[in-house]
Protein backbone atom coordinates (compact mmCIF):
# COMPACT_ATOMS: atom_id res chain seq x y z
CA UNK A 1 0.00 0.00 0.00
CA UNK A 2 2.94 2.38 0.58
CA UNK A 3 3.80 2.16 -3.15
CA UNK A 4 0.73 3.47 -3.88
CA UNK A 5 1.52 6.39 -2.01
CA UNK A 6 4.79 7.77 -3.51
CA UNK A 7 5.87 11.47 -5.05
CA UNK A 8 6.05 9.16 -8.47
CA UNK A 9 2.82 7.64 -7.96
CA UNK A 10 1.08 11.25 -7.16
CA UNK A 11 3.19 12.52 -10.40
CA UNK A 12 1.59 10.07 -12.72
CA UNK A 13 -1.76 10.92 -11.00
CA UNK A 14 -1.67 14.59 -12.01
CA UNK A 15 -0.25 14.18 -15.63
CA UNK A 16 -2.95 11.56 -15.77
CA UNK A 17 -5.84 14.08 -15.22
CA UNK A 18 -4.56 16.50 -17.40
CA UNK A 19 -3.90 14.01 -20.75
CA UNK A 20 -7.51 12.82 -19.21
CA UNK A 21 -8.85 16.82 -19.55
CA UNK A 22 -7.35 17.15 -22.89
CA UNK A 23 -8.75 13.47 -24.11
CA UNK A 24 -12.06 15.44 -23.37
CA UNK A 25 -11.86 18.16 -25.00
CA UNK A 26 -10.61 16.87 -27.84
CA UNK A 27 -11.37 13.25 -28.76
CA UNK A 28 -7.93 12.64 -29.61
CA UNK A 29 -6.23 9.08 -28.15
CA UNK A 30 -4.62 9.00 -24.71
CA UNK A 31 -1.99 6.70 -25.98
CA UNK A 32 -0.33 9.56 -28.19
CA UNK A 33 -0.21 11.99 -24.89
CA UNK A 34 -0.54 9.38 -21.97
CA UNK A 35 2.76 7.15 -23.23
CA UNK A 36 5.42 9.85 -23.50
CA UNK A 37 4.84 11.78 -20.44
CA UNK A 38 5.07 8.38 -18.21
CA UNK A 39 8.80 7.93 -20.49
CA UNK A 40 9.62 11.46 -19.35
CA UNK A 41 8.43 10.58 -16.18
CA UNK A 42 11.05 8.34 -15.73
CA UNK A 43 9.19 5.09 -16.49
CA UNK A 44 10.48 2.39 -18.66
CA UNK A 45 9.05 2.99 -22.54
CA UNK A 46 8.46 -1.02 -22.33
CA UNK A 47 6.45 -0.33 -19.14
CA UNK A 48 4.46 2.58 -19.90
CA UNK A 49 3.24 0.95 -22.99
CA UNK A 50 2.21 -2.02 -20.88
CA UNK A 51 0.45 0.66 -17.96
CA UNK A 52 -1.04 2.70 -20.42
CA UNK A 53 -2.71 -0.14 -22.71
CA UNK A 54 -4.25 -1.48 -19.16
CA UNK A 55 -5.83 2.13 -18.18
CA UNK A 56 -6.88 2.58 -21.71
CA UNK A 57 -8.45 -0.53 -22.23
CA UNK A 58 -10.92 0.24 -19.26
CA UNK A 59 -11.26 4.21 -20.49
CA UNK A 60 -12.35 3.05 -24.44
CA UNK A 61 -14.70 0.29 -22.90
CA UNK A 62 -17.11 2.76 -21.09
CA UNK A 63 -16.94 5.32 -23.83
CA UNK A 64 -17.81 2.29 -25.84
CA UNK A 65 -20.53 1.78 -23.84
CA UNK A 66 -22.33 4.61 -24.49
CA UNK A 67 -22.06 4.93 -28.35
CA UNK A 68 -23.31 0.87 -28.69
CA UNK A 69 -26.32 2.12 -26.28
CA UNK A 70 -27.21 5.03 -28.67
CA UNK A 71 -26.72 2.52 -32.42
CA UNK A 72 -24.31 4.62 -33.37
CA UNK A 73 -21.66 2.59 -34.40
CA UNK A 74 -21.23 0.69 -37.75
CA UNK A 75 -20.87 -2.93 -36.54
CA UNK A 76 -19.70 -4.46 -39.89
CA UNK A 77 -17.08 -2.03 -40.35
CA UNK A 78 -16.06 -2.57 -36.28
CA UNK A 79 -16.32 -6.58 -37.33
CA UNK A 80 -13.56 -6.19 -39.85
CA UNK A 81 -11.31 -4.27 -38.21
CA UNK A 82 -11.47 -6.47 -34.98
CA UNK A 83 -10.80 -9.58 -36.85
CA UNK A 84 -7.11 -7.85 -38.15
CA UNK A 85 -6.16 -5.75 -35.59
CA UNK A 86 -6.64 -8.02 -32.40
CA UNK A 87 -4.32 -10.85 -33.35
CA UNK A 88 -1.13 -8.22 -34.77
CA UNK A 89 -2.37 -6.19 -30.94
CA UNK A 90 -1.31 -9.34 -28.90
CA UNK A 91 1.24 -10.17 -30.79
CA UNK A 92 3.04 -6.62 -30.12
CA UNK A 93 4.20 -7.70 -26.73
CA UNK A 94 5.46 -11.15 -27.28
CA UNK A 95 7.62 -8.80 -30.26
CA UNK A 96 9.24 -6.73 -27.55
CA UNK A 97 9.38 -9.07 -25.30
CA UNK A 98 11.49 -11.63 -27.58
CA UNK A 99 13.90 -8.71 -28.63
CA UNK A 100 14.82 -8.27 -24.42
CA UNK A 101 16.51 -5.79 -22.75
CA UNK A 102 18.29 -2.86 -23.60
CA UNK A 103 17.17 -3.37 -27.06
CA UNK A 104 13.72 -3.26 -26.58
CA UNK A 105 13.82 -0.43 -24.67
CA UNK A 106 15.27 1.53 -27.28
CA UNK A 107 13.32 0.08 -30.05
CA UNK A 108 9.88 1.07 -28.49
CA UNK A 109 11.34 4.56 -27.44
CA UNK A 110 11.80 4.69 -31.44
CA UNK A 111 8.65 3.10 -32.42
CA UNK A 112 6.88 5.71 -29.92
CA UNK A 113 8.58 8.63 -31.47
CA UNK A 114 7.90 7.46 -35.37
CA UNK A 115 4.12 7.19 -34.27
CA UNK A 116 3.43 10.50 -32.62
CA UNK A 117 4.99 11.64 -35.95
CA UNK A 118 2.94 9.74 -37.90
CA UNK A 119 -0.39 10.52 -35.50
CA UNK A 120 0.89 14.74 -35.77
CA UNK A 121 0.67 13.96 -39.61
CA UNK A 122 -2.56 12.05 -39.67
CA UNK A 123 -4.66 14.33 -37.28
CA UNK A 124 -3.15 17.33 -39.52
CA UNK A 125 -4.61 15.61 -42.67
CA UNK A 126 -7.73 15.17 -40.47
CA UNK A 127 -8.48 18.59 -39.97
CA UNK A 128 -7.58 19.30 -43.48
CA UNK A 129 -10.07 16.70 -44.83
CA UNK A 130 -12.49 18.22 -42.51
CA UNK A 131 -12.21 21.67 -44.00
CA UNK A 132 -12.98 20.56 -47.06
CA UNK A 133 -16.29 18.86 -45.88
CA UNK A 134 -17.04 22.29 -44.20
CA UNK A 135 -16.54 24.36 -47.71
CA UNK A 136 -18.69 22.07 -49.52
CA UNK A 137 -21.70 22.66 -47.42
CA UNK A 138 -21.11 20.46 -44.07
CA UNK A 139 -24.12 18.34 -44.74
CA UNK A 140 -24.46 15.03 -44.28
CA UNK A 141 -24.86 12.87 -46.67
CA UNK A 142 -27.95 9.83 -46.65
CA UNK A 143 -25.97 7.11 -48.37
CA UNK A 144 -25.46 3.43 -47.59
CA UNK A 145 -21.69 3.18 -46.42
CA UNK A 146 -20.14 0.50 -48.77
CA UNK A 147 -17.83 -1.58 -46.75
CA UNK A 148 -14.32 -1.62 -48.48
CA UNK A 149 -13.02 -5.02 -46.72
CA UNK A 150 -9.07 -5.29 -48.27
CA UNK A 151 -8.35 -1.96 -47.60
CA UNK A 152 -9.84 -1.75 -43.76
CA UNK A 153 -8.45 -5.25 -42.95
CA UNK A 154 -4.95 -4.24 -43.80
CA UNK A 155 -5.36 -0.64 -42.00
CA UNK A 156 -6.34 -2.46 -39.22
CA UNK A 157 -3.51 -5.43 -39.10
CA UNK A 158 -1.12 -1.81 -39.41
CA UNK A 159 -3.33 -0.18 -36.72
CA UNK A 160 -3.04 -2.89 -33.77
CA UNK A 161 0.46 -3.87 -34.81
CA UNK A 162 1.08 0.04 -34.04
CA UNK A 163 -0.98 0.05 -30.76
CA UNK A 164 0.38 -3.38 -29.56
CA UNK A 165 4.31 -1.78 -29.57
CA UNK A 166 3.70 1.67 -28.49
CA UNK A 167 -0.21 1.83 -27.32
CA UNK A 168 -0.26 4.82 -29.62
CA UNK A 169 -2.56 4.41 -32.83
CA UNK A 170 -6.03 3.39 -31.25
CA UNK A 171 -8.38 6.90 -31.45
CA UNK A 172 -5.93 8.87 -34.09
CA UNK A 173 -4.29 6.71 -36.77
CA UNK A 174 -7.18 4.42 -37.40
CA UNK A 175 -9.61 7.37 -36.84
CA UNK A 176 -7.81 9.31 -39.96
CA UNK A 177 -7.75 5.53 -41.57
CA UNK A 178 -11.34 5.59 -41.60
CA UNK A 179 -12.03 8.97 -42.48
CA UNK A 180 -10.30 8.59 -45.87
CA UNK A 181 -11.64 4.99 -46.57
CA UNK A 182 -15.08 6.45 -45.58
CA UNK A 183 -15.46 10.12 -46.44
CA UNK A 184 -19.54 9.68 -46.48
CA UNK A 185 -19.41 8.11 -42.51
CA UNK A 186 -21.02 10.40 -40.41
CA UNK A 187 -19.04 12.00 -37.48
CA UNK A 188 -21.02 10.44 -35.02
CA UNK A 189 -20.48 7.01 -36.56
CA UNK A 190 -16.96 7.34 -36.88
CA UNK A 191 -16.32 8.02 -33.20
CA UNK A 192 -18.81 5.11 -32.58
CA UNK A 193 -17.11 2.62 -34.45
CA UNK A 194 -13.71 3.69 -33.78
CA UNK A 195 -14.51 3.26 -30.03
CA UNK A 196 -16.15 -0.18 -30.66
CA UNK A 197 -13.31 -1.51 -32.40
CA UNK A 198 -10.93 0.04 -29.84
CA UNK A 199 -11.79 -1.94 -26.99
CA UNK A 200 -10.96 -5.42 -28.54
CA UNK A 201 -7.77 -3.99 -30.04
CA UNK A 202 -6.32 -2.55 -26.71
CA UNK A 203 -7.52 -5.33 -24.70
CA UNK A 204 -5.52 -7.47 -26.94
CA UNK A 205 -2.42 -5.48 -26.81
CA UNK A 206 -2.76 -5.04 -23.24
CA UNK A 207 -3.03 -9.11 -22.66
CA UNK A 208 -0.04 -9.66 -24.61
CA UNK A 209 1.98 -7.00 -22.59
CA UNK A 210 0.68 -8.27 -18.86
CA UNK A 211 1.06 -11.86 -20.04
CA UNK A 212 5.35 -11.49 -20.79
CA UNK A 213 5.63 -7.99 -18.28
CA UNK A 214 2.75 -7.63 -15.72
CA UNK A 215 1.72 -4.45 -14.85
CA UNK A 216 3.20 -1.68 -12.17
CA UNK A 217 -0.01 -1.44 -9.66
CA UNK A 218 2.26 2.14 -8.99
CA UNK A 219 1.64 3.50 -12.26
CA UNK A 220 -1.61 1.62 -12.93
CA UNK A 221 -3.69 2.40 -10.49
CA UNK A 222 -2.92 6.75 -10.60
CA UNK A 223 -3.53 6.27 -14.37
CA UNK A 224 -7.09 4.93 -13.80
CA UNK A 225 -8.15 7.14 -10.94
CA UNK A 226 -6.72 10.78 -12.47
CA UNK A 227 -7.48 9.85 -16.55
CA UNK A 228 -10.92 8.89 -15.83
CA UNK A 229 -12.11 12.33 -14.22
CA UNK A 230 -10.02 14.22 -15.79
CA UNK A 231 -11.70 12.89 -18.92
CA UNK A 232 -15.20 13.69 -17.45
CA UNK A 233 -14.30 16.91 -16.66
CA UNK A 234 -12.80 17.69 -20.11
CA UNK A 235 -15.70 16.45 -22.03
CA UNK A 236 -18.03 19.02 -19.59
CA UNK A 237 -15.34 21.88 -20.64
CA UNK A 238 -15.78 21.13 -24.38
CA UNK A 239 -18.11 23.73 -25.30
CA UNK A 240 -16.46 26.58 -23.51
CA UNK A 241 -12.87 26.36 -25.30
CA UNK A 242 -11.64 26.67 -28.71
CA UNK A 243 -11.55 22.80 -30.17
CA UNK A 244 -9.15 24.44 -33.03
CA UNK A 245 -6.67 26.18 -30.75
CA UNK A 246 -6.52 23.06 -28.11
CA UNK A 247 -6.22 20.79 -31.45
CA UNK A 248 -3.50 22.69 -33.47
CA UNK A 249 -1.54 22.94 -29.89
CA UNK A 250 -1.29 19.04 -29.54
CA UNK A 251 -0.20 18.42 -32.61
CA UNK A 252 2.70 21.03 -32.19
CA UNK A 253 3.19 19.01 -28.58
CA UNK A 254 3.35 15.75 -30.44
CA UNK A 255 5.60 16.40 -33.28
CA UNK A 256 7.97 18.09 -30.82
CA UNK A 257 7.88 14.84 -28.65
CA UNK A 258 8.18 12.39 -31.18
CA UNK A 259 11.44 14.38 -32.47
CA UNK A 260 12.37 14.14 -29.00
CA UNK A 261 12.24 10.61 -29.06
CA UNK A 262 13.81 9.57 -32.22
CA UNK A 263 17.09 11.65 -30.74
CA UNK A 264 17.03 14.82 -32.25
CA UNK A 265 19.05 17.21 -30.62
CA UNK A 266 17.15 20.14 -28.03
CA UNK A 267 18.47 22.78 -30.23
CA UNK A 268 16.83 21.57 -33.54
CA UNK A 269 14.19 20.64 -31.69
CA UNK A 270 13.71 24.43 -30.13
CA UNK A 271 13.99 25.43 -33.46
CA UNK A 272 11.31 23.03 -34.77
CA UNK A 273 9.15 23.95 -32.16
CA UNK A 274 9.26 28.29 -32.63
CA UNK A 275 8.68 27.44 -36.26
CA UNK A 276 5.78 25.28 -35.79
CA UNK A 277 3.95 27.88 -32.99
CA UNK A 278 5.07 30.93 -34.78
CA UNK A 279 4.30 30.21 -38.78
CA UNK A 280 1.51 27.62 -38.33
CA UNK A 281 -1.52 29.82 -37.46
CA UNK A 282 -0.19 31.62 -40.71
CA UNK A 283 -0.18 28.65 -42.39
CA UNK A 284 -3.21 27.32 -41.51
CA UNK A 285 -4.86 30.47 -42.10
CA UNK A 286 -3.43 30.80 -45.30
CA UNK A 287 -5.43 27.41 -45.95
CA UNK A 288 -8.63 28.27 -44.60
CA UNK A 289 -8.79 31.17 -47.07
CA UNK A 290 -7.72 29.18 -49.89
CA UNK A 291 -10.65 26.92 -49.23
CA UNK A 292 -13.03 30.28 -49.08
CA UNK A 293 -13.21 30.10 -45.29
CA UNK A 294 -12.10 32.93 -42.82
CA UNK A 295 -8.53 32.47 -41.88
CA UNK A 296 -8.70 32.15 -38.34
CA UNK A 297 -12.71 31.20 -37.71
CA UNK A 298 -13.32 28.36 -35.23
CA UNK A 299 -12.88 24.64 -37.27
CA UNK A 300 -16.54 23.34 -37.12
CA UNK A 301 -17.50 19.58 -37.42
CA UNK A 302 -16.79 18.03 -40.53
CA UNK A 303 -21.06 16.41 -40.35
CA UNK A 304 -23.88 19.11 -39.56
CA UNK A 305 -26.87 16.95 -37.74
CA UNK A 306 -30.13 19.00 -36.65
CA UNK A 307 -31.18 16.35 -34.81
CA UNK A 308 -28.08 15.66 -32.58
CA UNK A 309 -26.19 19.03 -32.98
CA UNK A 310 -26.18 20.91 -29.46
CA UNK A 311 -27.68 24.34 -29.31
CA UNK A 312 -27.89 27.32 -26.74
CA UNK A 313 -31.05 28.35 -25.38
CA UNK A 314 -31.52 30.75 -28.27
CA UNK A 315 -31.61 27.80 -30.82
CA UNK A 316 -27.84 28.71 -32.16
CA UNK A 317 -25.72 25.95 -33.07
CA UNK A 318 -23.06 25.91 -30.32
CA UNK A 319 -20.46 24.11 -33.47
CA UNK A 320 -20.47 26.83 -36.31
Amino acid sequence: MADLLTLSALAVLVVSFGVGIVVGLTGMGGGALMTPALIFLGIPPTAAVANDLVAAAVNKSVGAAVHWRHGAPNMRLAGLLVVSSTPFALAGGFIVHRIGGADAEELVATAIGAALLLTAATYTLRVFLQLRLVRDGNEAPDETVRLRPLPTVLVGAFGGLLVGITSVGSGSVIMVALLLLYPTLTAVRLVGTDLVQAVPLVMAAAIGHVVVAGVDWEVLLPLVLGGTPGTFLGARMAAWVSQSVIRRGIVIVLSLTGLKLLGVPPEAVGMIGAALLLLGPLVWGWVRQRAGLPAFDEQRAAWRHEETEPRDEAGHSRTS
